[in-house]
């Protein structure tokens, strides 16, 4: 069945791009990053730093144990669409052994792609690494990207419109920071697969994100 893989920095728009598409093709969508998220606050919530590797590596394979028992429930946490959890997840997914811990979670969603319980036509996963190593073999690859200044006013949208504080430079400060931090990590480091359609959507609002992407979608399958 085909399989989706949408992959870019944070904030470039692919976490609603690809819950979309998934919407649109009556696809599984699996959001990778939440994974990293929900591993990165079980290492904070036991006082430990997410970035240092036993813990990261333990952390991942709690969460790994509790996602088998309860499915993608094991994530219902509010919190994990804040700040700390996405710095916990970017800290906690530099660790080789935590990131071998999650890798076979993802890969498995892949095979077998289920909506709300139910088997799906296709699947699609978003994050930094599913065109690379996640998935290869993907039968299309997005890499969503956008201006950092542009994701920076996106990303203080979407916090002020939760009621949080947000401070531009401080946002814009945060993300150059997770983009080395991604983009320098040794092991799957945030990049383009070579196979990778790039789709900027510096300059396009969601509707017409998800226009371009079903283009690339739906020629790439047909042929």
């Amino acid at each position: 069945m085909p399989v989706i893989a949408i992959d870019g920095p944070a904030a470039s728009g692919k976490g609603t791009l690809a819950r979309r598409i998934a919407a649109e093709l009556n696809y599984a969508w699996l959001d990778t990053g939440l994974i990293y998220r929900a591993a990165g606050m079980i290492a904070a919530d036991t006082g430990s730093d997410p970035g240092e590797p036993v813990a990261a590596a333990e952390a991942a394979r709690m969460l790994a144990h509790r996602i088998a028992e309860h499915g993608p429930s094991a994530m219902d946490d509010p919190r994990l669409r804040g700040d700390d959890a996405a710095d916990a997840a970017s800290k906690l997914s530099v660790v080789p052994a935590a990131r071998a811990a999650l890798l076979e979670l993802q890969r498995a969603f892949a095979r077998n792609p289920s909506s709300h319980g139910r088997p799906a036509a296709g699947a699609v996963l978003d994050g930094r690494d599913i065109g690379t190593v996640i998935c290869p073999d993907a039968d299309v690859k997005l890499y969503v990207i956008a201006a950092v200044e542009e994701r920076a006013r996106r990303r203080v949208k979407e916090l002020q419109g939760r009621g949080q504080a947000a401070i531009y430079d401080a946002v814009l400060e945060d993300l150059k920071q997770r983009d080395a931090r991604d983009s320098q990590r040794a092991v799957a480091p945030l990049k383009p697969a070579d196979d990778a359609f790039l789709l900027d959507t510096s300059a396009l609002d969601a509707d017409q994100a998800l226009a371009a992407a079903l283009s690339i979608i739906n020629g790439k399958l047909a042929t």
